[in-house]
């Protein structure tokens, strides 16, 4: 099974989150988003693989969304997932995707759990 970890190491339930996956004898694809952002292509893919909107994938606590003065409907995906693209410190994290299609938000980190059984 391959997995990829959107990750954000400074974040505590994205470093657990990571850990669970190891101690199942499975290293990911880490993915640094907040360096390797990704497109709003894959925002909108990650979304439609989680069953959610964008809207939902959006950390809306952080100072970039509540101070934005440029954010789109929160009801367009397309404008919202081009907007996290530029401003991705607002995607949820840690998001973990496997190679059959599904997708969890590793909120808790034992979300994990129904990727690794």
């Amino acid at each position: 099974m391959a997995l990829t970890i959107f990750h954000n190491p400074r974040c505590s339930k994205s470093r657990r989150t990571l850990e669970l996956i190891r101690d199942a004898g499975i290293e990911p694809e880490i993915r640094l988003y907040l360096e390797d952002t990704p497109t709003a292509e894959e925002i909108i893919a990650v979304a439609g693989r989680l069953g959610v909107a964008v809207a939902d994938l959006l950390r809306r606590g952080e100072s970039a969304f509540k101070e934005a003065t440029d954010l789109p409907d929160l009801t367009d995906d397309a404008a919202l997932a081009a907007w996290v693209a530029a401003h991705a410190v607002v995607l949820e994290r840690p998001i973990v995707l496997d190679d059959s299609g599904k997708a969890v938000v590793g909120r808790p980190p034992e979300n994990v759990q129904v990727l690794l059984s």
